[in-house]
């Protein structure tokens, strides 16, 4: 029997992934069956299932690529000199994940799935805990990205950088919020906006 390459393997994997993303995103998690992710990506069910044990694993796995990507996205950008400010950074993140990653869906589907990721993890422990897990891994890569902010003498150095890292990670989230509920949320839109607060000048600036 011949032996099955990797690239082969890898590329199964991201076919089934791609496929329960786009049925999540447009169906809902709970009201998607796996028969479902079955039919979309035209696969067996021992196929899939040796891959993902189920919907659970399927979500996780999303998840957990979605947060080594970003990670990933701001760990170089810290290498960067100087590195990119955070409404190039945050708008390049955001385009990459929201407009370009489900193939074959709308606009809004990853961020969707993203808030239905959010609500899943108020009753999966195991979800929470990836989640938890890629939180954690976000406000380190965002305080280093910090660091290196101050280091080209980009950002002041009297506020904690995990207390810059928490806000534009909330920043983040609630452009994705918006993108799912209205659908009316270009990411030109969050880099203005991030622009126009970064030319402010307090009293003590000016």
């Amino acid at each position: 029997m011949a032996r099955v390459s990797q690239e082969h393997l890898d590329a199964r994997r991201r076919q089934i992934l791609d496929g329960a993303a786009r049925c999540f995103a447009r169906n809902g998690f709970h009201a998607t069956s796996m028969q479902d992710v079955f039919t979309e990506v035209g696969l067996s069910a021992g196929a899939v299932y040796r891959y993902f044990s189920g919907k659970e694993a399927l979500v996780a796995a999303i998840a957990q690529e979605a947060f080594t990507g970003i990670r990933a996205a701001f760990e170089e950008a810290s290498r960067a000199t100087p590195p990119p400010t955070p409404d190039v950074l945050l708008g390049g993140v955001l385009r990459l994940f929201l407009e370009e990653r489900i193939p074959g869906a709308d606009r809004q589907a990853f961020a969707r799935l993203i808030v239905q990721v959010w609500t899943e993890t108020l009753r999966d422990e195991w979800l929470a805990a990836t989640l938890a897990e890629g939180y954690q891994g976000m406000r380190a890569a965002w305080g280093d990205l910090v660091a290196a902010y101050r280091k080209n003498g980009l950002m002041r150095a009297d506020v904690p950088a995990d207390h810059v890292a928490r806000t534009l990670i909330a920043v983040a989230q609630g452009f994705i919020a918006q993108q799912a509920l209205f659908g009316d949320a270009a990411v030109e839109v969050l880099e203005d906006g991030l622009r126009g607060l970064m030319s402010m000048e307090t009293q003590s600036d000016s």
